[in-house]
């Protein structure tokens, strides 16, 4: 927020020209708000391209399944953060350590709405209280979608449902907590820009935990080696890509917290710099490893750039944003393999992608940072201090649901597949006159 402070320095504080530095106040704020507004957009957006990657990578008869478990993440993510993620996150207290809570800013928000700080006050004049709230609560949503296309085609509804009240609701805010809300990490010299860990990371962890106690799906596994189960839509899955890529200049770019012209534009090179990157890695690693031009490898490796250079894409420079996406396109290959001979089955390569590049991604800002303070050992334990908790939240709040309601669907149903049972339509249907 420099750019506000300087220009408002060069007022005069003559009172005779006051109002002339309230008006400027007020545009600066106008505009920063409406950036951010249009930011909070293209991050819900992306709910539309995991929409689209999951459907597109999933197979035919668990399409509709898919499509309402991606409609009713964001749904559960805006009203859970919106109960207590947003004041267990943002506690608004000078160093909170490791657990607060808002309780005043609870009661504002729900009975006293009208005491919101809207003014050029809130946040050095980025944006409004309530544009604060959305703009995280979209991330919140964003967390937990990313466990969805990992258990895909064999969760129950109901447990995978379950798990993301809880997750979203206080496993996501509290990790938050410790580096966006002041807290703990943040005192320790961790940095996370917009999210590799906090965001990627912390939903890869839950998806690895998920992916563990769920189990394979029926027939992916035969004498130890992995079969393909063709997806349903290969161009759904490319349309969805191009979604996440796109709301990703939200993502990144509203985590710069204001319009800043020179910060935004810097962030959006460096993103795009970084998926461009990721997507020649995958693919050269795929036509290495598997001799032939993967598709999904290069669309995954768009989306590993993407994730990688989220943690530090204020303080990469374009060289360092090349090389940084480039690993990260590898590493979604090599991590995918690896988890197909531990026969961990990820539909959508989430943990890969999100997990295995999210801790690249936030151990790169320790080697590549232009910010001296950033240290690659106070980034590796910040990376394990999140990975700790998120994994070990997500592994007991799955493994309570396994032993007492169940989190796998029957053999039965997930051979003829989860939409004729559980919606009572399929997501493709062709109909012949007679």
């Amino acid at each position: 927020m420099k750019w506000i402070n300087v220009t408002l320095a060069h007022v005069s504080e003559d009172p005779g020209v006051v109002d002339v530095t309230a008006e400027i106040a007020q545009n600066l704020l106008t505009t920063n708000n409406v950036w951010m507004m249009l930011c909070t957009a293209m991050v819900f957006i992306m709910h539309l391209g995991f929409a689209g990657v999951e459907t597109g990578f999933g197979q035919a008869k668990n399409t509709v399944n898919i499509l309402f478990k991606n409609t009713v993440t964001p749904i559960i993510g805006i009203v859970t953060y919106a109960l207590i993620g947003f004041f267990l996150m943002y506690p608004g207290f000078e160093s909170p350590g490791w657990l607060a809570f808002n309780l005043s800013g609870w009661s504002m928000f729900w009975f006293s709405p009208g005491d919101a700080d809207v003014s050029a006050a809130y946040a050095s004049g980025g944006y409004t209280y309530w544009t604060d709230f959305l703009f995280q609560a979209m991330f919140a949503a964003t967390c937990a979608t990313i466990v969805s296309g990992a258990i895909a085609e064999r969760v129950k509804l109901s447990a995978y449902l379950v798990f993301t009240v809880f997750f979203v609701g206080l496993v996501y805010p509290l990790i938050g907590s410790w580096q966006w809300g002041g807290g703990a990490l943040k005192a320790m010299g961790f940095y996370d820009f917009a999210g590799s860990t906090l965001v990627h990371s912390v939903g890869g962890w839950g998806a690895l935990a998920g992916v563990i106690l769920v189990g394979p799906r029926i027939g992916k596994y035969i004498d130890g080696k992995a079969v393909s189960k063709p997806g349903a839509s290969i161009p759904l899955a490319v349309i969805g890509t191009f979604l996440l890529w796109f709301g990703w200049f939200g993502f990144n770019g509203g985590s710069v917290l204001s319009a800043n012209p020179a910060l935004v534009s810097s962030v959006l090179v460096i993103t795009s710099l970084g998926a461009t990157a990721g997507g020649l890695g995958g693919f050269l690693a795929a036509y290495f490893a598997f001799k032939r031009l993967d598709l999904g490898m290069l669309l995954n490796g768009i989306l590993a750039g993407l994730v990688g250079i989220t943690a530090g894409a204020d303080v990469f420079t374009p060289a360092a944003a090349l090389l940084i996406g480039f690993i990260a396109g590898i590493l979604v290959v090599i991590s995918a393999v690896m988890l197909d001979k531990f026969k961990l089955d990820d539909v959508v390569g989430a943990v890969s992608v999100h997990l295995t590049c999210g801790i690249w991604g936030t151990l790169a800002v320790g080697i590549f940072s232009t910010n001296p303070e950033h240290s690659f050992l106070t980034q590796l334990i910040g990376v394990g201090i999140c990975g700790a908790v998120a994994f070990g939240a997500a592994f007991l709040i799955f493994y309570i649901l396994k032993a007492t309601v169940g989190i796998r669907v029957s053999e039965a149903h997930e051979r003829s597949g989860l939409d004729s049972h559980e919606h009572g339509i399929r997501g493709y249907t062709i109909v012949f006159d007679e």
